[in-house]
This record gives structure tokens, sequence and C-alpha cells, in this order.
């Protein structure tokens, strides 16, 4: 009966998310019908409005939604099992910090060079990490001091972020707007690097599952078992900095989607990682196109970025989630 309630929930989440895909390309400030969605797609007859406003603007947009939602809500899921907290999420390996501290450093020495933001922060995320990682190493890589070494690393980036906004007041407004995080303006060139290797970590994160749910029994029955402890752990690691790394390259820094969704799914379809992940996967992907939407439709003809939308939404839903586990 379990396994045949997974299957059903992951059934109707895939329909959800070709649902949420459909409302995002139809819905914003210029509403278009399936129809026209339908000829654009498939080259049929349209306006040349229509063809710009899907192919320019919302097809990359809701695209940039999928990937954004599945990586950081994979990356939570991997996060939270390696570590034993609930509470973990990419902001504890650095991620945020990283691709901030070389996101400021590119506006503040190449003010003009915008091209190179998304870059700047994919190899800013993963060099975090790698000292964050470097650091755990050669205190035993264990749970405890990943999160240390995070802490540790995080502290340091934070205050050279600090420094650059002072020595560098001009560049604070497009730095905000990175750490925001939104979609607006992404372009499919953008999507084509982050979205392959945010695939191919989706596959690999599903195919190493039953290593996740080794690790989740504990440190000693997963060595009892035969595992090397540290070094998977450090595998799922990059494993998850390279899917939080890779959204924030094209989406910035969006909260809590990679918090909040892997506690709704382990309600929905239970602890077993190999089915926890694709569920993860595609609840992050509709929520994340969904409070894209809500920001480009609650106040238009203005919009709010979808990070504003994920935090509002995702506040006092974890809020909520706290209080349930304080009675039980």
């Amino acid at each position: 009966m379990k396994k045949f309630n997974s299957i059903t929930v992951n059934i109707i989440l895939f329909a959800g998310v070709i649902i949420a895909v459909l409302l995002g390309l139809m819905l914003g400030s210029t509403s278009l019908s399936m129809e026209e969605i339908w000829n654009v797609l498939t080259g049929g007859e349209a306006s040349e409005a229509a063809k710009a406003i899907v192919k320019s603007i919302r097809l990359p947009r809701v695209a940039a939604g999928v990937l954004a939602g599945a990586g950081l809500s994979v990356a939570g899921v991997i996060l939270q099992t390696i570590m034993d907290n609930p509470l973990a999420s990419p902001n504890i390996i650095g991620v945020n910090s990283g691709a901030g501290f070389a996101v400021l450093i590119i506006l503040a020495l190449f003010p003009e060079s915008f091209a190179l933001i998304p870059a700047a922060a994919f190899l800013g995320a993963l060099l975090t990490t790698f000292l964050i990682l470097a650091l755990a190493h050669y205190t035993r890589a264990s749970k405890m001091t990943i999160v240390l070494a995070g802490i540790a690393v995080s502290g340091f980036v934070g205050a050279g972020i600090n420094t650059l906004t002072l020595l560098f007041p001009d560049v604070v407004t497009s730095y905000n707007s990175f750490t925001i995080g939104g979609l607006s303006g992404v372009l499919m060139r953008d999507l084509y690097l982050p979205g392959l290797c945010i695939i191919i970590s989706f596959i690999l994160s599903i195919m190493l599952g039953r290593g996740l749910n080794v690790l989740s029994l504990g440190d000693d029955v997963a060595a009892s078992l035969g595992m090397r402890v540290n070094l998977v752990r450090m595998l799922f690691v990059v494993l998850a900095s390279i899917l939080a790394g890779c959204v924030v390259s094209f989406a910035g820094l969006i909260g809590f989607v990679g918090l909040i969704v892997p506690h709704v799914c382990r309600k929905l379809v239970g602890n077993d990682a190999r089915i926890l992940i694709p569920a993860s996967g595609m609840f992050g992907a509709i929520l994340m196109v969904v409070s894209d939407i809500m920001g480009r439709v609650m106040f238009s003809p203005y919009e709010l970025p979808v990070g504003i939308i994920t935090a509002f939404l995702g506040g006092p839903f974890f809020m909520v989630l706290l209080l349930k586990g304080r009675r039980h």
C-alpha cells in the first residue's frame, strides 16, 4: 500500500509540473490562450507578439523555474539526510556566501561585465564548498565538523562581502537584486550548461538513493555495512553543492525551497530517498513556477521577484511545521 501511494503521489506531482508549466506560459502581464501557446510551440500560425513573449520571455523563465525548484529541493533532501538535520539547506555548505562574494567581486572590479555573473556565482559556490570540505576532511568529515566548517567559512566570506559593499557602494543595488533571487531576464542560453548539470546530478541522486538511505541509518550502522562513511558523505555534499551552485548561477539566492520541500514530501512519500528525491524535485519545480506566476500577476504590471514570494510562503509554513513538531 505504501508503494502504491508513493507511485500515485509521484504521478500526481508529475501532472502538477505539466499544469504549472502550462500556466507559466499562459499567465503574465499579457495573458495568452492555450491555442496560442500550442501554435507557438508547434510552429503553427501565431502573432509575432505571442512568439516573442513565449520564446524569449516565458519559456526560458518557466524552464529556469523548473530547474531551480528541482535543484534546490534535491540539494535540501541530500543535506538534511546526510547531516541528520531537518534544518539543513544549501546555505549550510557555503553556497550562498561563496556565490555572493564572487558576484560582488565581479560587480566591483568589472562593473560592466554582467555576463560574467552566472559563471562567477557558480565558481564561488563550488570553491567555497571545496574549502569547507577540505577543512572537514582534516577534522574527520563528521556531520558536526561539516556544519562548523560551513559556519567558519561563511563568516569569513561574509566579512569579505561587507568589506566590498563598504568600499564599492555603487554595486549594492545590483548585488541586492542577486541576493533576493529571481527569474526575470533569464535566457535559454543561460540554462544550457547549468541545466545539464542539474539534470545529471538529479539522475545521479536517484541512482545513489540507496547509499543515502544507508547513511540515514547512522554512521555506525553504515560503517558496519561496509560503507566508507566520510568519503560517501563528502561525495553527497559535492553533489548537493553542484545542484545548488548551478541554480544560484542563473536564479540568484532563493531561500526556503531547499528547506521546506523535503519536509512536505517526506509527509507524502516517506523517507526512502529513491522515491523522496524525484517527489521533492517535482514538488520544488511546482512551487517555484507557481511562485513566479504569483509574482508576475498579483501586482501586474509590477512584478515581485520569486525569491520574495518563496520567503512569504516558506516562512509561515515553516513556523507551522515547528509548532506541529512541538505538539508531538
